[in-house]
């Protein structure tokens, strides 16, 4: 069996890729290797994430499970004049955004290493707050691991903060809404595509 990119330090045979894609209209070129998720192409979830985005006013953005970079580049390029915080659990994907962040030109980011917030521990404890979190989470790695990111990202959010999710259909994206509504007080599908969906949460004022 694969092993799965939902690990710290993967030990799969390093086995680099790279390709070319266009996301939200910009051309990008990624490198990428085994024991990373989705390692030959943009994933679709990712994709339909991205692109159903709404980042007007953004200033605080935090790209949760960052993998090799493509959702928190792509929106480090769209707001140059704000730092995009970009964390995944797996140190191989960490490295291939860092590496990716300078194939493509950006400088606005801040790529950590570390399991759900803990890699920004020592910048929330001086109080700052993300406006924006976005996730692809792992849906692998249990429901209950999902459902702590979804209710951290809520404590780690400014009121008005937003949380946006994509999630298969198959893989409960309607039973994952209504966790959302619970922890959030409101959320909503925003899209629909191939089988995915893009939730969004915003805490409130």
């Amino acid at each position: 069996m694969a092993e799965h990119y939902y690990t710290a330090h993967p030990e799969s045979k390093h086995d680099p890729g790279q390709f070319t894609t266009i996301i939200r209209g910009r051309e990008f070129t990624f490198q990428t290797d085994a024991g990373v998720f989705s390692r030959a192409r943009l994933d679709p979830g990712s994709r339909l994430l991205i692109e159903s985005l709404e980042l007007a006013g953004v200033t605080a953005p935090l790209d949760l499970g960052c993998g090799y970079g493509p959702v928190g580049l792509a929106i480090a390029r769209e707001l140059p004049g704000r730092d995009v915080y970009m964390s995944d659990l797996n140190q191989r994907a960490v490295e291939l955004a860092a590496v990716n962040a300078r194939l493509n030109g950006i400088n606005n980011v801040v790529i950590k290493q570390g399991d759900g917030f803990t890699p920004w521990a020592e910048l929330l404890a001086g109080g700052f707050k993300f406006d924006l979190v976005v996730t692809n989470p792992p849906l692998r790695a249990g429901k209950q691991t999902v459902l702590q990111l979804f209710r951290d990202a809520y404590t780690h959010l400014a009121p008005g903060g937003q949380l946006w999710a994509v999630i298969r259909t198959s893989q409960g994206a309607k039973s994952y809404l209504r966790e959302l509504e619970a922890i959030f007080g409101s959320a909503a599908g925003v899209a629909i595509k191939s089988g995915y969906r893009v939730l969004r949460a915003e805490k409130a004022h």
